[in-house]
């Protein structure tokens, strides 16, 4: 090689060793891919479902696989054709479902199908604290199943999107379902809810001053009912009058004014939410003996316990009792009377959480960076994680944020 060849070849070796050299950037994991479960609902009368064929759409062109069991959407009018087309796999089997590993349902899982759950199965579902039994948690202890409650699962503002979306929903059926009660071919008492010229109209006491009570007012109204509300909250009732852009009448919750509204009550709606554990009893049973006959309580906050001393869990099949002579309706998934709109709702909610759940690439990432989501987790790893529960049923409780971080 000549003295001029060699220069050459070292100034070419000088000018790429100076050369900025591209950035290496890192490659993502390829794990990201979930396997979501949808079973069918078993317990009677509950026609929702959690994923419906647009959003199994849009995670299957994500990359997520979505196994559906043959006749989930039935009830709420989504044929297996439509998820099929959507790109979910048809099984036809309960168990094949739920060995997904993400679980969701619009209703808590049986013991006996908490059978086919195993280690590190994520169950998205409610709670509906009425319902579920000590076994119910023992079980998902010894499965080690993390499970998340969708109505203690906050957004980043912390609202309660799942309660929200349902309560809206809830607000607007508690007043349709009371003016149906109220007829006397329903024991009622024969009392038009908006009454006639010359005629008053009922009157309707709404406890709370959420979202519950903020679409039972606009129902209501419609209806031309008279309305109180209370609420211990007075923000809450200040934020409530300025949404509805009209003078109503409000009260902070004093026994005795409780009592007098309730007494020249015809229809009372318990709308009081918990943000964790149960709802506070706010009317006794001495108050619902000193009520109209053949009044009605419509007791939403009965998914939390209910908030009337009197009120027990009732189904859609058979929704209402009567005790000292006034109708209860004490429905916890009263949403699942308007299947189709309420499963598009919960449907709306969960995409995002299950496409952040893809982007984390596990749960952990996911709830270690999401506080709100943190909220809604009751078991974890074999763990009880929520307070409350551990006290109500005197087992052991774990802080979330310790399991959390000691796995970091």
């Amino acid at each position: 090689m000549t003295e001029q060849e060699k220069k050459k070849v070292n100034i070419d070796l000088g000018a790429f060793s100076y050369q900025p050299k591209p950035e290496m950037l890192a490659i993502q994991p390829k794990d990201n891919t979930l396997l979501i479960g949808i079973p069918k609902e078993t317990r009677m009368n509950e026609n929702r479902l959690a994923l419906v064929p647009s959003s199994v759409k849009i995670l299957v062109g994500t990359g997520h696989r979505v196994v559906v069991e043959s006749g989930a959407g039935d009830r709420a009018n989504y044929q297996d054709i439509e998820f099929s087309e959507a790109g979910a796999e048809i099984v036809y089997s309960k168990e094949e479902a739920l060995k997904a590993n993400v679980v969701l349902k619009v209703e808590p899982p049986t013991v006996q199908e908490l059978n086919d759950f195993n280690k590190g199965q994520i169950l998205i579902s409610p709670l509906q604290l009425p319902i579920i039994s000590r076994e119910y948690l023992a079980k998902l202890k010894e499965r080690q199943v993390t499970a998340l409650a969708m109505e203690y699962i906050q957004s980043r503002d912390n609202s309660f999107p799942f309660v929200r979306i349902l309560s809206e929903l809830a607000g607007m059926n508690a007043v349709i379902t009371a003016s149906e009660l109220l007829a006397k071919t329903n024991e009622g008492r024969g009392v038009l809810l908006g009454g006639i010229t010359g005629v008053p109209p009922a009157k309707v006491v709404i406890l709370g001053a959420g979202v519950v009570a903020e679409f039972a007012i606009r129902a209501a109204l419609g209806l031309g009912a008279t309305i109180r509300i209370l609420d211990n909250n007075i923000h809450k009732l200040m934020r409530l009058q300025s949404r509805m852009g009209t003078i109503l009448h409000t009260s902070a919750i004093h026994p005795n004014y409780l009592l007098h509204q309730l007494k020249t009550a015809d229809v009372v709606i318990g709308a009081i939410h918990s943000k964790s554990g149960r709802t506070p009893l706010i009317i006794t049973e001495d108050m619902v003996m000193q009520m109209k006959k053949g009044a009605v309580i419509i007791d939403v906050s009965i998914d939390q316990g209910g908030c009337c001393e009197t009120s027990e869990v009732t189904t859609l099949a058979n929704p209402t009792f009567v005790k000292h002579g006034v109708i209860h309706y004490c429905v916890p998934n009263m949403a699942s009377k308007y299947p189709r709109t309420a499963s598009l709702a919960l449907s709306n909610i969960i995409t995002p959480i299950l496409l952040d759940m893809g982007h984390q690439h596990n749960l952990e990432n996911l709830l270690f960076n999401n506080k709100g989501l943190r909220n809604g987790v009751y078991c974890y790893n074999g763990c009880l994680t929520n307070e409350h529960l551990s006290k109500h049923f005197n087992m052991r409780f774990t802080n979330l944020d310790l399991l959390l971080t000691s796995q970091r």
